[in-house]
């Protein structure tokens, strides 16, 4: 394969992705660390991030975002939501005309409320704009477990050609013409992992967990059609899936971040000594006002804002759903 790609961002699922691309055909990566591209290029590892994985050796690392983009064919955003439009404005100066830009990111932007590839669209006009989304855990696939996921595409021709390039050996790649699904399914469940592990943090049980997964995929999916996502989507790899992943694993960073508060720990004590973006936090006021501007009640998501926004506890937030109107399981709310 004679594609060039540029990734850009090198935290845990850039790198992971940056190494599988690798495998495939010319890849860079652009990390703001320079000891952390250093360390890609003469060691083959990003230890910050990824501890005790082998990246591809071919995989080269970039001090600046023009050398990453400048010859790339395809372009990989793999930076957390906030930072997103950011570092595409920066990028734009150098990126190609009509080169398709794929997002790895799973959040919401605050303010505006837009997805990435619609931060994509905004910001670069005329790129063909995907996301990469679904239930992976970059660790574990790094150790070499199967994993599967979505790229997703409005044109499935740009889908078809693009999914021999993320295509590896045990990571296997579906396409799907539904971005606005696959995108909202990925940033959304982050909400559903924080309730998931404030209830594991209280020492709930498992009859719990199965409730708040349950309950929450029923949340997204009605956000999901209403702004315009198909309801089978949410039934695939990145609605049930990426949430059943994210809402059960230790190594999920939204569940890590609701089983401290369940604790009972402060948020701004646990944010500080992570590493990596856990985008639920800062996607759920965005998502608290995309429900009211779409009149969807989501009961889970309006309890874990009222949290991270420091309105509650955990304990105060699990009572507020046990005092929530039991409906037909089929009604929202």
């Amino acid at each position: 394969m004679n594609l060039k790609i540029g990734i850009l961002g090198g935290g845990s699922w850039g790198t992971t992705v940056a190494s599988l691309v690798a495998r495939n055909t010319p890849t860079k990566i652009w990390a703001r660390n320079p000891d952390t591209v250093l360390e890609i290029n003469e060691q083959h590892t990003n230890s910050k991030y990824l501890k005790d994985a082998q990246l591809t050796k071919s995989l080269v690392a970039c001090q600046t975002i023009e050398e990453t983009v400048q010859d790339a064919d395809v372009i990989v955003m793999g930076i957390p939501a906030q930072n997103f439009r950011n570092v595409l404005t920066e990028a734009k100066k150098t990126i190609r005309p009509w080169v398709p830009i794929v997002s790895l990111s799973k959040g919401l932007e605050k303010g505006s409320l837009l997805r990435m590839t619609e931060i994509i669209e905004s910001v670069m006009p005329g790129h063909p704009a995907g996301v990469l989304t679904g239930p992976n855990l970059a660790r574990e696939i790094m150790a070499g477990q199967a994993a599967a996921s979505v790229l997703a595409t409005v044109d499935d021709t740009i889908s078809v050609e693009l999914q021999k390039v993320f295509s590896t050996g045990l990571f296997r790649v579906y396409t799907n013409e539904d971005v606005v699904g696959c995108e909202l399914g990925g940033a959304l469940k982050n909400i559903v992992a924080i309730a998931a592990g404030m209830g594991d943090g209280m020492g709930a049980g498992d009859n719990t967990r199965a409730a708040v997964i349950t309950r929450g995929l029923a949340e997204l999916t009605r956000l999901g059609t209403a702004m315009g996502g198909r309801r089978r989507t949410f039934a695939g790899l990145t609605g049930m899936g990426d949430l059943v992943a994210t809402c059960n694993s230790t190594q999920s960073r939204n569940r890590h971040v609701g089983f401290e508060l369940g604790k009972g720990r402060a948020l701004a004590d646990i944010i500080e000594e992570m590493s990596m973006v856990a985008e639920g936090v800062k996607s759920a006021p965005v998502v608290m006002e995309l429900a009211q501007k779409y009149g969807v009640e989501m009961p889970i998501s309006f309890e874990v804002n009222r949290v991270v926004n420091g309105e509650a506890s955990a304990r105060e937030a699990f009572r507020g759903l046990l005092r929530t109107e039991s409906k037909s399981e089929y009604d929202p709310g």
